[in-house]
Parts: structure tokens; C-alpha cells; sequence
């Protein structure tokens, strides 16, 4: 059974005419009546009633016009479907990224292709960068941002490097003019620290046990915030992401030389092809990122990593 057969029996069932239905097909008379005696014969049914006059259903062709109807429209809507996901006026787009990056990069990745694809839908997952590629591997989302460890991520990954980020001592105080932070300042300073799973806690923790001490902290175990929140009330100071620095009002301290910093990539499955819509969406994300560099829009001390 064929598409082009049921097409033809519904025409001829609306006109009640082979003549008729065939000239609203755009096809020859014997054509259609050959592809019709084909159906009937597949079927073991006749489907017309013939005479001079018109054709007029059997029994078997009042039972299977509705369903031809239906398979007709579901096939219609299926090439609707491809064609608008195909066109970017439909489709779907699971990104993740870290805290820190949802509340300074993303934001306006998301506002630029939503502007672009107003019929996509965007699904945002914010966590860990392990966890993000936990959930890249398992096919749970089509791309995020993480910050790689060294030595690489999983490699069932694709992994992009797009953009060093330095990292930056804020407090709510001024510091002492043209003075820059050194990892020996938070020695028994008690500092606001994330809670387990943020990258920069990790990269915080790692730089003070390379100078030869452990953190202490007035308070700990915030998401992003409640860390600001607790830097604005006086609590202490904290290392941010300079992006996210930029943009909380607070007073801003760069590390001196060589500085603390992360790199942070784009990652995807490496087995599974991107959606055209993921595709475009991580188009726009490193368009985003190099029209910032060009621009000198991106935070003092962070760079492009893109060719």
C-alpha cells in the first residue's frame, strides 16, 4: 500500500469522479484508475462502486477512507515537522552550564538565539562541569560549557577550549589602591566559599594548598547568591569568575602574576551528530564569545582561545 494510492482513493472518494480526481491530482485518468485497481487488489476488496455517472464507496472503502485520512495527515504533518526543524522554526536545544556561567555568559547567548529562533525550545540544566559531562555522556543534552580538569575530559567527548577566565578577589571594601590580591592574603582570612561542586572552589582550594595552606572560612556551602549576598553584608571576601565580578558591584581585586584562572570549553557528544538546532546554538555561542573579544567586551584579564 502506497501513499500515492491512498491520495488517489480519497480523491476519488471526495469527487465521487475518477475524471475529476484525477484532474485535481495533476495526473492521467488510466494512471489513477490503474493505481486504484492495484489498492483494490492488495486490499481483496472493491473500494468503488463504477458507472457512468460517478463512483460512489463500497462497504470497504467507507472503512478505510477515515483511515486513509488519518495516515494522509500524519504524513503531512510529519514533512511539516522535519521541514520546520529543518528551517529552525522548530527543534530543541538541551544546554548546560556551570552557576557561574548562568549568571554572566549564558544570559545573553540565550537572549541573542532566542531573538534569532523565537519557535526553539531552550532547556537550561545548570550544575557541575562533572556532572554536565555525565549528562553529555548519558545523551541527556546536546551541549554544555564546563571547565575541563587537566589532563581532559571523558573521551567520549568533544571538548572546544573558547575562553580563559581570570579569576578575581572581591570583597566590600575598596582595596588599597593599585594594589593586586596574592594567594598568601587569604591566609587565616576568612573567606565566603562555595560548597562542593563548583569549579572555583576547586581551583581556590588547589591554589592556597600550593602555597602551603588550607582556607579558613567565615562562611560556606552557597550557590552563587548566597556567596554574593554574604561578600555585600561584610561577611568576607570571595573569588569569582571575573564575568561574574563585572557584573556584581562589588569591589574587585585582580591576582597578581601569574594570576588564578580556569579554562572553560564547549563539549559534546563525539558519537552523536549535533541537531541543526544545537549546531546553530553553539554557532552563536562562539560568535558571541569573538564579537566580545573583538569588542572589548570581555573582563579584564580573560581571553579568546578560538583561532
Amino acid at each position: 500500500m502506497q501513499f500515492q494510492q491512498l491520495r488517489y482513493f480519497t480523491a476519488v472518494a471526495e469527487t465521487r469522479n475518477f475524471t475529476r480526481a484525477a484532474e485535481r491530482e495533476l495526473v492521467a485518468q488510466p494512471s489513477l484508475s490503474q493505481q486504484i485497481r492495484s489498492l483494490e487488489r492488495e486490499l481483496g476488496a472493491e473500494l468503488f462502486h463504477r458507472s457512468r455517472t460517478g463512483a460512489t464507496l463500497t462497504d470497504a472503502g467507507e472503512a478505510l477512507l477515515p483511515l486513509a485520512r488519518r495516515i494522509l495527515a500524519d504524513t503531512e504533518s510529519a514533512r511539516r515537522a522535519v521541514q520546520e526543524t529543518v528551517q529552525l522554526r522548530r527543534g530543541r536545544v538541551r544546554f548546560g552550564a556551570p552557576p557561574s556561567l548562568c549568571v554572566s555568559l549564558v544570559p545573553d547567548v540565550l537572549r541573542t538565539f532566542r531573538a534569532a529562533h523565537p519557535g526553539v525550545d531552550l532547556q537550561l540544566r545548570e550544575g557541575g562541569s562533572r556532572g554536565l559531562e555525565r549528562a553529555l555522556e548519558a545523551g541527556e543534552l546536546d551541549l554544555a560549557l564546563v571547565v575541563p580538569p587537566e589532563g581532559g575530559g571523558p573521551a567520549a567527548l568533544a571538548v572546544t577550549e573558547v575562553l580563559h577566565e581570570e579569576l578575581v578577589l572581591v570583597s566590600a571594601t575598596a582595596p588599597a589602591a593599585g594594589r593586586r590580591a596574592r594567594i598568601e592574603d587569604l591566609r587565616d582570612r576568612p573567606l565566603v566559599m562555595f560548597r562542593e561542586g563548583y569549579d572555583v572552589r576547586e581551583t581556590t582550594l588547589a591554589a592556597c594548598r600550593r602555597a602551603g595552606f588550607e582556607p579558613v572560612y567565615a562562611v560556606e556551602g552557597g550557590e552563587m547568591d548566597a556567596v554574593l549576598a554574604s561578600v555585600r553584608a561584610g561577611l568576607g571576601p570571595a573569588v569569582l569568575p571575573g564575568m561574574v565580578a563585572a557584573r556584581s558591584g562589588l569591589h574587585v581585586s585582580p591576582f597578581a602574576r601569574p594570576g588564578l584562572g580556569r579554562t572553560i570549553a564547549v563539549a559534546h557528544g563525539r558519537e552523536v551528530p549535533l541537531s541543526r538546532a544545537a549546531a546553530e546554538f553553539r554557532t552563536a555561542l562562539l560568535t558571541h564569545l569573538t564579537e566580545a573579544a573583538r569588542t572589548g567586551a570581555l573582563p579584564p584579564g580573560s581571553r579568546l582561545l578560538l583561532p
